[in-house]
C-alpha cells in the first residue's frame, strides 16, 4: 500500500489531469488514497422485490422481463422520452421511461430478465420507474457501492477506478495490523477488507471489511495521539513544589463546587509530578472553568513562574481578563492582555512586561502566537475554547517555552468516549456540577406568531430591572451587520421603552468591547446579536435568551447561546422562535426543551448530526475520520485505545518489523501535524 500512496491517480486508465483533480478533490490524488476512498452507502440488488413489494419513494431492486422497447418520442420540451414495457414475476407491469437516452434501443433486448433498481411509483393507473438503472440477471454484484462524488465525477466512474487500482494490489499484500492481533480480535485481512468494503457479495462481508478498516484507523489514530502524549512524558523543568489551592479558594468570594476544586487539584498534581501537565478541562456553560484556571494560574506564579491564557475572540479575551484580574488582585498578581485591536504602543508595553516578568498573567488571542511574544519564565499555558484552536496552535504557544504545563478547557460538552478519541493526547477532568443557587433555565419553543407575545414577556422583565439576549441569523444569505441593524429598529418600534444596543461580528473590537461593557453595566436592557456572544459572555443580571430563526443553529451551539442566561440566582429562560417543520429541526427543539444537561444534549446531536459534523474536524486540525463511527463503533474504539496503549508500552517507537506498517500509517495520518 505505502507504494500505491506514491503512485500518482493519473496512472489509471482514463484519468487525465482534469479528472485527476477531481479525485484530489474528493482526497484522492494517489491510488493508495483512492483504496481509502470507502463507499459512503451501497444499492443492495441481492433480492429483488415484486411491483408490488417496492417500498414507496425508496430506491430498490426489481426483476422484470422486457417486452417491448419503444421508439423515441419528443416532447414540448425537446426532450426525447423512450418508454420501455416490462413485467415483473408475478406478470404485474411496469413502465420504464428513460430521457434523452438514444443508445436504450441497443441496450434492452425484448425477452430478456433484467435487474432494474430505481424508485417505483403509481400515476395514472400504473406502476412507472424513471431511468432506472439496469443490468441483466446473473451479471450484477449483490451490492454496488456509492461514493462521494463530486460533479463532473460519478459513483460509477470512481467505481471503475477503484476495480483498477485493487487490480494494482501487490501479490503478497504486506498488512500493517499484525497476525495476533487480527486473531486475538478476529479481523480480516487488509485484502479481503479492501475488496469487500468497495465490492462486497452480501451485508455480511461489508460488515465484515468494514469492521477490521474502522478498528484500522482508530487504532491508527489513537497511536498518533498516544505518541503526542508520551512527548510530553520528558522531564518538566518547571516543578510545583507547593500546591497553593487553599490559599486561592479564600480569595473568592464564593465557595468553589466540589467539581471545581476536584478539577483543580488534580491539574495541580499533575505540576508536581515532575512531568509536563497535558490536561483538559471539560464543564458545561457556566459551570466555572474561570476558577479552575485562576486557581491553577494562582498556583504556578507563587512557585515563580508565568502563565498564559489564549481565547478565541477579543470579547471573550477581555472577558477572562476582567474576571482574572478581579480573582488574583487580592494576591497581588499583575495580569496582562494582548489582543490585536489594542494599538502598538498598548502592545509593545504588554509584550514588554511580559518579556522582562513584570506580567505574570498574560491573557490574550491569537496575537499571542506572533514570534515576538516572549517570557521570562513561562510555566503554564491555557487555552480556553480548545476546540476553536488547532493542534498546531495549541503547540505554537507551548513552544514559547521548554517543558511548559498545558491546560485546555472546553465548555463544548462531548460525550467521553468521543473526548477520549479527539483529546487522546489530553488527561480529562471534568466539572459536572454547577455553583450553588443556579436554577435550571426554563425553555420553549414558539413558532413567529407568538413572536411579539414572547417580546412582551422580555419587556416586562426589563421593567423589573432585569436584561435579555436576542440572536438574530443573517436573512437570506445577507450580512449579520444588516440583519442586526434591521431587527434593531423592529425592536426599537415594538419596544420603544427600552434601552436597544446591538452586536455583530463586522464591528471594531472596540466597538464590542464598549457595547459589552455597557451591558455588563446595566445601560444597556436588551442586547441584539449574532452568535458572537456564543462563548464567555458573563452577565448575571441577564436572565432571557430570545433565538430567532431557531433552526439555523444547531443543538451544541443553541446550548452556548442558552448558557448565557441564568448565571444569576434568578430563574432565567430561553426562548426558541422557529416556524420549521422538518424532522431533523423539530427533533433540536424537543432535546433543548427537554434538557439543560450538555453532556446529554451532546450525545444527542451526536446521533442527529454524526461525528464527522458534530465537531468540526477542520477547526481542531485532527484527522478526519473515513470509516469509524462514533455511534456504532464505541466497543471497536476502546478496544483500539488498549492496544495502541498496549503496543507503545512494549514498543514506543513502533520500530519493531511487526509495527512499521502501523508507524507508516500514523505519519500519514497525521503528515499535516508538526508533533508525529
Amino acid at each position: 500500500m505505502a507504494s500505491l500512496f506514491a503512485k500518482p491517480i493519473t496512472e489509471l486508465t482514463g484519468v487525465g489531469s482534469r479528472r485527476a483533480e477531481l479525485f484530489r478533490k474528493l482526497g484522492a490524488p494517489t491510488v493508495g488514497a483512492l483504496l481509502r476512498l470507502y463507499p459512503r452507502a451501497y444499492e443492495d440488488w441481492s433480492n429483488p422485490c415484486t411491483v408490488a413489494e417496492a417500498p414507496a419513494d425508496t430506491p430498490c431492486a426489481v426483476r422484470a422481463v422486457v417486452e417491448s422497447v419503444g421508439a423515441p418520442v419528443f416532447a414540448h420540451s425537446g426532450i426525447m422520452l423512450t418508454h420501455v414495457q416490462t413485467a415483473d414475476d408475478t406478470g404485474a407491469p411496469l413502465e420504464l421511461t428513460f430521457f434523452n437516452n438514444q443508445y436504450i434501443q441497443n441496450l434492452l433486448q425484448s425477452g430478456t430478465c433484467y435487474i432494474l433498481y430505481g424508485k417505483v411509483t403509481y400515476s395514472h393507473g400504473k406502476y412507472q420507474m424513471a431511468s432506472p438503472v439496469f443490468a441483466k440477471e446473473g451479471q450484477c454484484s449483490g451490492l454496488r457501492p456509492i461514493y462521494p462524488q463530486t460533479k463532473g465525477l460519478s459513483s460509477r466512474i470512481i467505481a471503475a477506478s477503484v476495480r483498477e487500482a485493487l487490480h494494482l494490489l501487490p501479490d503478497i499484500l504486506r498488512d500493517p495490523i499484525p497476525q495476533n492481533l487480527r486473531q486475538e480480535y478476529s479481523l480480516c485481512e487488509l485484502r479481503y477488507a479492501l475488496e469487500n468494503i468497495h465490492f462486497p457479495q452480501d451485508m455480511e462481508s461489508m460488515e465484515v471489511a468494514r469492521r477490521r478498516l474502522a478498528f484500522e484507523e482508530l487504532l491508527v489514530l489513537q497511536l498518533g495521539l498516544l505518541s503526542m502524549k508520551s512527548r510530553a512524558r520528558e522531564k518538566s523543568s518547571f516543578l510545583v513544589s507547593h500546591s497553593y489551592l487553599e490559599e486561592f479558594w479564600k480569595l473568592l468570594p464564593f465557595a468553589p463546587t466540589h467539581a471545581q476544586k476536584r478539577a483543580a487539584e488534580e491539574a495541580v498534581q499533575d505540576m508536581q509530578s515532575g512531568y509536563p501537565m497535558n490536561r483538559l478541562i471539560q464543564g458545561d456553560v457556566g459551570s466555572g472553568k474561570t476558577a479552575v484556571a485562576a486557581a491553577c494560574c494562582h498556583t504556578a506564579i507563587q512557585n515563580r513562574m508565568q502563565a498564559v491564557l489564549m481565547a478565541p475572540t477579543d470579547i471573550l479575551a477581555h472577558q477572562h481578563f476582567l474576571s482574572l484580574t478581579e480573582m488574583l488582585k487580592p494576591a497581588g498578581i499583575s495580569v496582562g492582555l494582548l489582543t490585536g485591536s489594542l494599538k502598538a504602543k498598548e502592545k509593545a508595553a504588554v509584550k514588554a512586561g511580559a518579556a522582562d516578568g513584570s506580567i505574570q498573567l498574560l491573557v490574550g488571542t491569537h496575537a499571542l502566537l506572533t514570534p515576538d511574544v516572549q517570557f521570562q519564565n513561562l510555566g503554564l499555558v491555557i487555552t480556553d475554547e480548545q476546540h476553536r484552536f488547532g493542534v498546531n496552535q495549541r503547540a505554537a504557544l507551548s513552544e514559547k517555552s521548554e517543558g511548559t504545563h498545558v491546560l485546555v478547557m472546553s465548555a463544548t460538552p462531548i460525550p467521553r468516549t468521543l473526548a477520549l478519541m479527539i483529546y487522546g493526547d489530553l488527561d480529562i477532568s471534568v466539572i459536572d456540577e454547577l455553583p450553588p443557587g443556579r436554577q435550571e433555565i426554563q425553555t420553549f419553543c414558539i413558532d413567529s406568531s407568538k413572536q411579539k407575545r414572547a417580546l412582551r414577556f422580555v419587556q416586562k422583565h426589563v421593567h423589573e430591572g432585569r436584561q435579555a439576549y436576542i440572536i438574530c441569523p443573517a436573512i437570506d444569505g445577507g450580512s449579520d451587520k444588516a440583519s442586526v441593524a434591521e431587527y434593531t429598529r423592529y425592536l426599537q418600534g415594538v419596544l420603544p421603552d427600552c434601552r436597544i444596543g446591538s452586536l455583530h461580528g463586522r464591528m471594531k473590537a472596540k466597538e464590542k468591547a464598549g457595547i459589552m461593557a455597557a451591558f455588563s453595566a446595566g445601560e444597556i436592557d436588551i442586547l441584539v446579536s449574532t452568535t458572537v456572544v456564543e462563548v464567555g459572555v458573563d452577565v448575571p443580571n441577564a436572565v432571557d435568551m430570545l433565538i430567532e430563526n431557531a433552526e439555523q443553529y444547531g443543538l451544541s451551539q443553541l446550548h452556548q447561546l442558552r448558557g448565557r442566561v441564568g448565571r444569576g440566582t434568578c430563574q432565567s429562560y430561553c426562548i426558541l422562535i422557529t416556524d420549521a417543520q422538518n424532522d431533523d429541526a423539530r427533533a433540536r427543539m424537543e432535546v433543548m426543551c427537554e434538557t439543560s444537561d450538555g453532556f446529554k444534549i451532546a450525545e444527542h446531536d451526536l446521533k442527529l448530526r454524526g461525528p464527522g459534523d458534530f465537531f468540526g474536524q477542520r477547526q481542531h486540525g485532527l484527522p478526519e475520520l473515513k470509516i469509524a463511527d462514533m455511534n456504532s463503533d464505541l466497543a471497536v474504539l476502546k478496544d483500539a485505545q488498549m492496544v495502541a496503549k498496549e503496543m507503545l508500552r512494549q514498543d514506543t517507537t513502533l520500530e519493531a518489523p511487526e509495527h512499521r506498517g502501523l508507524r507508516a500509517e500514523v505519519r500519514q495520518l497525521f503528515r499535516n501535524s508538526s508533533e508525529i
